[in-house]
């Protein structure tokens, strides 16, 4: 059924699509060939030779072969999907919405979601290219929270809220290194609540 938001959407091209699907192949071999092989024992090469395209093909997607794991489609739903969110609603309880429902939407690619957490936190410079990014998504969700409630980015008490934010997942994603069948969702959410709460520890 086409929802009312699909019929408002631009369609895409058949070069958009074309590029998306190309993408999503890539990011589908190479899952399944580290799930095979591992992490470190899979080339570029094989990447490529896997999805049917060139070398220079899969540079024009993906940088590294890091990228082609840590490349987050979600980030920029997450930011679309926080600054959606009604404006009386605290802070917290707007990230806590967003995030709830940015991975209750994932559906169909979901468990790909999961494998790629699972190999990020079982991958050491994984692991590491991650703490970078977060400081990127820091960033970005800083922004938008300081719109929400009309303060300058830079406004101290906002990059506090938003490192606290950023904290509850990193945590979440450190308890996935200890046990990578937890589920994702419901650690981030848990941590959230949390600090919705004040850690009246």
């Amino acid at each position: 059924m086409t929802s009312s938001a699909d019929k408002a959407s631009p369609a895409l091209s058949l070069r958009e699509r074309k590029k998306i699907k190309t993408r999503a192949s890539i990011r589908e071999h190479a899952m399944r060939l580290f799930s095979e092989q591992g992490y470190h024992d899979t080339t570029v090469g094989q990447i490529a030779e896997a999805a049917e395209i060139s070398q220079t093909t899969f540079f024009r997607y993906f940088s590294t072969k890091e990228d082609v794991v840590l490349h987050d489609d979600l980030a920029p739903l997450f930011i679309e999907a926080l600054r959606a969110q009604p404006l009386d609603l605290s802070s917290i309880a707007a990230l806590r919405a967003t995030v709830r429902l940015v991975f209750e939407s994932m559906d169909d690619w979901g468990s790909l979601e999961r494998q790629r957490h699972a190999l990020i936190v079982s991958v050491p410079e994984l692991r590491a290219r991650l703490l970078e990014d977060f400081a990127g998504a820091l960033g970005t969700i800083t922004e938008v929270i300081a719109e929400r409630i009309g303060r300058k980015r830079d406004d101290l008490s906002v990059r506090a809220l938003v490192g606290a934010v950023m904290g509850v997942a990193l945590a979440a994603y450190l308890s996935l290194t200890e046990d990578p069948g937890r589920d994702m969702l419901s650690l981030t959410d848990t941590g959230l609540a949390h600090l919705e709460a004040g850690f009246r520890l």
